[in-house]
């Protein structure tokens, strides 16, 4: 299936500039406000206390976020746990606020409307675990970066293995710095939307740079841009089609998924179409701007026993 027929190549490379100042000062903006603003951390991080309550029929999730918004309780989760009339509310720590009255406050405001509900235990998760599960996070993510630029370096060459990283660390730096801005809650679900969209920039670059690769051992003619050019035109098919068939899913989760999955979904949104972008442009420009060439993609020559010698001999 091909949406663009080109005959021509399209010169991505010469909007390069423009491209890599838009991406530093989003980038600059983004740590910027991390270092400001930081991280709306959510419970998996800061600890809070988780409250468990057993309804006589199905519960209505709905209704119960509405008490807990009516209560003050405005950044409650609320959840299903194993079946539909036992729910499960993780709350946020308050400071000088035991999780006892937190409990209390709960169930009267679920109590509100005269239904019955049970409270079968409540729980106060300590922010030791938090600090754990930030540690552990933030080095899944670099480890997971040194391991793509170790293996792109060797299945191709070591300035797209530069460019890869960059291009990786470019998604991730600002897919934090918009939930900094936007003040989104930041949990394990969006943790795990950050590792998938590592997965899907990198797998998009790595078709684009073995595109490059084998244009530079077949084209005869043409400078490094022209090739990379010729090489992003001939994926650009690819490239959109991929994007927009993993936006629609993604859309879906988005305004149909619900409360749980909202943040892992708007995160793989932002990275799809951040890592959409820097493949063509972060990439590629950079392992350009560091004087990629034919001769360095060129397979080596292996010489022949016995090639040296004199055929008369």
């Amino acid at each position: 299936m091909r949406l663009f027929k080109f005959d021509q190549e399209i010169p991505f490379m010469s909007m390069r500039m423009p491209a890599m100042i838009l991406s530093g000062l989003l980038v600059i903006g983004s740590i910027v406000s991390l270092a400001v603003n930081q991280l709306n951390w959510g419970l998996d991080f800061t600890g809070g206390t988780v409250i468990e309550v057993g309804y006589e029929g199905p519960a209505d999730l709905s209704q119960i976020r509405n008490q807990m918004q009516q209560a003050d309780f405005g950044d409650a989760v609320v959840q299903t746990f194993g079946s539909s009339s036992d729910v499960l509310i993780r709350l946020a720590p308050r400071e000088g606020v035991k999780a006892a009255t937190m409990g209390d406050q709960v169930m009267v405001a679920l109590r509100s409307d005269g239904q019955q509900v049970d409270m079968r235990r409540i729980e106060f998760v300590g922010p030791q675990v938090g600090e754990e599960l930030t540690e552990q996070g933030g080095l899944a993510m670099l480890v997971a970066l040194i391991c793509i630029l170790m293996y792109v370096a060797m299945r191709f060459e070591w300035r797209f293995g530069v460019g890869a990283v960059a291009a990786l660390a470019h998604d991730v730096i600002l897919t934090l710095g918009l939930f900094s801005i936007l003040q989104l809650e930041f949990d394990l679900t969006v943790l795990a939307a950050l590792l998938a969209v590592i997965g899907y920039s990198l797998n998009d670059t790595i078709v684009v740079m073995d595109r490059i690769r084998e244009n530079f051992r077949k084209l005869r003619k043409g400078g490094p841009e022209e090739v990379i050019n010729w090489s992003l035109t001939q994926t650009f098919n690819r490239t959109v089609i991929t994007s927009l068939t993993t936006i629609l899913v993604l859309l879906a989760l988005f305004f149909k998924g619900g409360a749980l999955i909202h943040g892992f979904a708007t995160a793989l949104l932002m990275g799809v179409i951040i890592g959409t972008y820097s493949s063509i442009y972060v990439a590629s420009s950079i392992s350009l701007a560091m004087g990629i060439s034919k001769e360095d993609l060129m397979p080596p020559e292996v010489e022949k026993e016995g090639a040296d010698q004199d055929p008369l001999l």
